[in-house]
């Protein structure tokens, strides 16, 4: 496993957000290839997933749902 700092700019603000996330570059690579992230990426946190895929980080999550994606996730399983 590698640690690596990813960027993405976020749909919602336009911001350049960054997260410093550990994982297998082979497994990154799949995902890029097609693969679903919660099989490439399974050992990845569902925020950090999303993250990868959107550029949008938890705040602005909760920014854009008032909140209510915070309540989502903790009634949804990993």
């Amino acid at each position: 496993m590698t640690s690596y700092t990813i960027e993405r700019k976020s749909p919602l603000t336009g911001k350049i957000n960054s997260m410093e996330i550990t994982m297998d570059p082979s497994d990154y690579l799949a995902w890029e290839n097609g693969m679903m992230i919660q099989n490439a990426l399974p050992y990845l946190t569902a925020d950090e997933r999303e993250f990868i895929k959107t550029g949008m980080i938890d705040d602005e999550w909760d920014q854009m749902c008032n909140g209510a994606a915070r309540v989502f996730r903790a009634l949804k399983p990993e």
